[in-house]
């Protein structure tokens, strides 16, 4: 890589949700106009941006480091803290004087890291949540390998000790990182974005790097592309906050310059430690990962020795057929309709040119594990309610030929995309089938293959719903217990067509049940709420008594044309 240039390796994307006020496309075109060779991406706790990030590099000609700004928590990630006061970006305060959360830089230098990147993010969602998704020590050390370190920000575990006075502390913790991930996958960071903070611990961490033996690294803390766009990113943290522009006390950046510097700007800021600047350009030539588009990385799910193949998939396959038939036979009986068979037949068809077997077994073994332990499971809806061979299998509870459901609405050959089956399992029981999914299939495939959801509160309750049929005796409406209450159950509406058939729009709830907006209508036609005042009590029953007919809806219900077309008419007034 030329000499004298630059790799920015603490980069914020748009996806650092209402943090990051710089688009993907635009900071690589930055990059690319100041010949930068490389770029990469920090986003704060996640990794949603890093597909996007690493196909507009390399179509650009950049070298893509990919990386994220974790959460940290202080000693474990099942801490939680009592928090003092707001939280601001660096963690806010806790008793004792730490934080909620610190920040830690982490990129991954090869394939491996790559994959270990991905599991620290899937844990500190799954394990460590609170305020934000944190790690911690056990957690690093557990998946270090391919992963290189920096100290962070001024919001970093080093930084944070440097700042309370604790010089001790802070070279204690960074040598801790040393010792996790190696003497050469550490790296001291180094900012100057003109803060005094930055002033004052800048040589305390050039000290802290010569005494433990650890490279330099200079970063700018990047949120938006031009100094320009500094108004804007003030904008987006109001929003995050629930500020106001005006508000003097709102959270904001100090300064002008968190943007994507030229080479020539951070060779000039860093001037004292060239080396700094060198190292950008050493970690861009380490970090190596390729990443694979257009093809799925699925486990492989053990099929029993009875079924051959002289491939995985033919065996997954026959596997997976013969699962589809036996469950056939439980659901609409020995021998299986012909209709039944040809539409089995075509699904399966379908699954094996794309290459999904193994994934149907995994989203059955899944679902199966939790009816055998006794784990409460949705009944499948979405598309993969279409799916003949995913009812089959009992991953749905719909049946699609009977409702006349579509299959390429789920899986259609034409698109190649990867399926996707909603598996909702009881959120108490989380924990078991993360561990399950863990243990049979790896923590790689986890975050692939399980989307891990709550149960509606109308499926946990114990509660039955009432009687189909509206109040008006229609037969058209179900009716339902409100969640939220013991308010009596009411028919659902859907309130674009709601005036359309005569249905008021209230302004206001029932006591009982401020929050759920939910109509109700009187078996006379009227609209009204329980709970209505007497006058307008009075007021519906006049308009009842002067109505043409005993169905004839009040002149407040019936004001659009589309309710007169279908068959109410304003009742007449006496002059």
């Amino acid at each position: 890589m030329a000499q004298g240039s630059f790799a920015h390796l603490h980069t914020h994307t748009e996806f650092s949700m209402l943090d990051g006020a710089a688009r993907i496309e635009d900071l690589v075109a930055a990059a690319v106009a100041d010949g930068q060779p490389a770029l990469g991406i920090t986003d704060h706790g996640n990794m949603y941006g890093v597909l996007d990030f690493y196909r507009a590099c390399r179509e650009s000609g950049v070298n893509p480091v990919i990386g994220t700004e974790a959460y940290m928590a202080a000693d474990s990630r099942h801490e939680r803290p009592v928090r003092r006061g707001k939280v601001d970006d660096t963690g806010g305060d806790v008793e004792g004087g730490q934080k909620l959360y610190y920040h830690l830089t982490v990129l991954a230098e090869s394939n491996v890291g790559y994959a270990n990147l991905l599991k620290l993010s899937s844990a500190a969602y799954l394990e460590g949540y609170y305020y934000k998704p944190r790690v911690d020590w056990e957690l690093l050390e557990r998946h270090h390998e391919g992963l290189i370190v920096t100290t962070g920000c001024l919001g970093g575990v080093v930084l944070q000790s440097l700042l309370a006075g604790d010089l001790a502390g802070a070279e204690a913790k960074a040598a801790r990182l040393q010792d996790i991930f190696g003497k050469d996958n550490l790296f001291v960071e180094l900012q100057d974005h003109g803060l005094a903070a930055q002033r004052q611990t800048n040589p305390q961490l050039i000290e802290i790097a010569r005494r433990i033996g650890a490279p330099l690294l200079a970063t700018n803390d990047s949120h938006y592309c031009a100094r320009k766009d500094a108004e804007a990113h003030e904008a987006l943290l109001c929003v995050q906050t629930g500020t106001l522009m005006t508000d003097p006390k709102r959270f904001k950046f100090e300064g002008t310059e968190h943007y994507l510097k030229s080479a020539a700007e951070m060779r000039h800021l860093f001037r004292d430690a060239p080396d700094a600047c060198d190292n950008t350009l050493l970690i861009a030539e380490r970090a190596d990962v390729e990443i694979e588009f257009g093809t799925s990385k699925l486990p492989e799910f053990p099929v029993p020795d009875e079924f051959t193949g002289a491939t995985y998939e033919e065996r997954a396959n026959a596997y997976l057929r013969h699962l589809s038939f036996k469950g056939a036979e439980e659901r609409y009986g020995a021998p299986v309709p012909i209709h039944v068979v040809e539409r089995l037949d075509y699904e399966l068809g379908v699954i094996s040119s794309m290459g999904f077997a193994a994934y149907f077994l995994v989203v059955w073994d899944l679902i199966d594990h939790a009816r055998r332990s006794h784990i409460r499971v949705g009944p499948g809806r979405g598309s993969s309610a279409g799916c003949c061979v995913a009812y089959c299998l009992k991953i749905v509870d719909i049946d699609p030929i009977r409702y006349d459901l579509i299959f390429e609405r789920f899986l259609n050959p034409g698109r190649k995309e990867m399926p996707d089956i909603d598996m909702d399992f009881d959120e108490r029981y989380r924990a078991e089938m993360i561990r399950y999914a863990s243990e049979r299939y790896g923590w790689d495939h986890v975050a692939q293959i399980v989307t891990f959801s709550t149960i509606k509160a109308r499926a946990r309750s114990a509660t039955p719903p009432a009687s189909s049929g509206s109040p008006t005796g229609s037969g058209t409406r179900s009716r339902r217990r409100c969640p939220r209450s013991s308010w009596a159950a009411t028919p659902r509406c859907t309130p674009a067509s709601s005036r359309s058939r005569g249905w008021r729009t209230a302004t206001r709830s029932p006591p009982s049940c401020a929050r759920c907006m939910r109509r109700t209508r009187t078996p006379s036609g009227s609209s009204t709420w329980p709970g209505d005042s007497r006058a307008s009590a009075a007021r519906t029953a006049s308009t009842r008594r002067r109505s043409s007919s005993p169905t004839t809806p009040s002149p407040s219900t019936c004001r659009s044309s589309a309710s007169r077309s279908r068959g109410w008419t304003r009742p007449r007034h006496r002059s």
